[in-house]
Order: structure tokens, then C-alpha cells, then sequence
């Protein structure tokens, strides 16, 4: 097992709770700043994992793990597997203006030729992504821990409310598994930066609020909702999300109480 960069102490936690040796790797950066990577253990006919999300900064840490990939192949490994708790591309899923390049695709050509045979990540923003890759691809998903944290808060009043009708899917399976009513917001994106939700289907007023996401990139979205929702009467709001990038939400659930 092997940890890129982008996150060690999250790759010392896994080898930690594995009971598994994190073996060491050397980074180094030439003077035209191109990245060189070397595996600093025997590879050949091994299982190799190798732990790098594709987190800010993302291109550095796409190229480090493409080179680290290309180095266990290289090595003769028997099978690398990529573990990428973020996959970043994945927004980027459909040609929806011309002449754009479809990212989610591309970056999985780029991990299969550097020689992936297999991936593991979490949580796609769009679930059509997994398709885009010729190996095999474990699809996770966060929604039994999240509900694990909010089976232990009163829940006599609550409901879970997805931002929009896209992550409405995965809002209602959360929703399932605690027993509890769904609604989403009727989102309008005008740009990265701007977007508008004018209006909440189902009903929450007085109730308190479960919304899920399933990444937090700059909180537009989420600001959007909560200034919906404190329209609309709720008497708390309470924010999951597997990727969490803005400030506020760096810890899996925040509580916002109305009123």
C-alpha cells in the first residue's frame, strides 16, 4: 500500500485500521518542474493500492498518482488499484456546450493507460461516470455512516431535503434508511459562481432539516438553500455531505438552528 501526497494522514488511517504497512514513496520535483515518483518497495506479482484523492491541487495530484500508477506497472505489479475517495472530474460528465472536453472521461483513459486495473471511490457527482472506465470500478457511498450520525438525534420532526432534483436519488435512500420524509429544491445554475433555487418541493416548514449534498465546492448551492429554507419556516438545518471543500464544512455534519 502505497499514499500519494494529496492526503497522508488519511492513507496512514487506512494502512492503521488495516493493520497494514504504509510503505514509503519518494516525491521529487526537477528544476523544470516536472514530478518524479519512485515506489520505495518491491512491487513485482504484489497487489498494490495506491491512496491518493484527487483533492486541491487537483492537476498535481492527478499527475503524481498517473505517475505512481505507471511506476507499479512498471515494477511488474500483479494489480494496482487506485483509491480515490474524490474523483474530481466528475462535474464534468457531458458535452454541454461545444467544443468543451467531457473531463470524467478523459481523466479514466488517462488512469487505465497509466495502468490502473481497478478503482475505488466514493460518492460520483454524476453516477454515469462509473461507465466512462474500461476496468472494473467500486462505487461507494457514505449514506450508511451519515445515517448512523443522525439515527442517534431526535428525529421525531425532521426531513431530509436534497438542494436539487439531480441528488433527489440519493436524498431519498438516506431518507429510507432513518424513516423520514423527502423534499429537494428546485435549483437553477446560471454559472459556477451563481445559482438560484426558487422554490422547495415537499414541506418543511417547522420541521428540522437533514440535507444532504454530495460535494460542497464553493457553497453557493448551499447558501441558496439555506436562505430558501429559512423562508419557508424550518426549524433547524443540519448539513451532510461526503465532499466538503468550503470552510464550513469541514466536519461531516453542521447544525444551523432558525428562529
Amino acid at each position: 500500500m502505497f499514499g500519494g501526497s494529496a492526503h497522508p494522514a488519511l492513507a496512514a488511517e487506512i494502512c492503521a485500521h488495516l493493520g497494514e504497512p504504509l510503505r514509503p514513496v519518494r516525491l521529487r520535483r526537477f528544476a523544470n518542474d516536472c514530478l518524479e515518483v519512485q515506489l520505495q518497495d518491491n512491487c513485482r506479482e504484489r497487489d498494490v493500492f495506491i491512496i491518493q484523492p484527487l483533492g486541491p491541487p487537483v492537476q498535481e495530484n492527478l499527475v503524481e498518482l498517473l505517475l505512481m500508477l505507471d511506476a507499479a506497472r512498471g515494477a511488474s505489479a500483479a494489480r494496482v488499484t487506485a483509491v480515490i475517495p474524490h474523483y474530481a472530474y466528475a462535474r464534468s460528465d457531458k458535452k454541454d456546450m461545444p467544443r468543451v472536453s467531457i473531463g470524467a472521461r478523459l481523466v479514466a483513459d488517462l488512469l487505465v493507460t497509466a495502468g490502473v486495473s481497478r478503482v475505488l471511490t466514493m460518492t460520483l457527482h454524476s453516477p454515469q461516470v462509473h461507465g466512462f472506465f474500461s476496468v472494473p470500478v467500486d462505487h461507494l457511498h457514505a449514506l450508511r455512516e451519515l445515517a448512523r450520525h443522525f439515527a442517534g438525534l431526535d428525529l421525531s420532526n425532521a426531513v431530509v431535503v436534497s438542494p436539487d432534483l439531480g441528488n433527489a436519488k440519493q436524498a431519498a435512500a438516506l431518507a429510507r434508511m432513518l424513516g423520514l420524509p423527502v423534499a429537494a429544491g428546485a435549483k437553477e445554475r446560471h454559472s459556477d459562481r451563481h445559482v438560484t433555487i426558487s422554490s422547495i418541493i415537499g414541506e418543511v416548514t417547522g420541521r428540522d432539516v437533514i440535507v444532504l449534498d454530495d460535494e460542497i465546492a464553493r457553497g453557493t448551492t448551499i447558501l441558496e438553500l439555506l436562505g430558501a429554507l429559512g423562508g419557508r419556516g424550518v426549524r433547524s438545518v443540519r448539513i451532510a455531505c461526503t465532499h466538503g471543500w468550503a470552510s464550513y464544512c469541514s466536519r461531516p455534519s453542521r447544525s444551523r438552528r432558525f428562529g
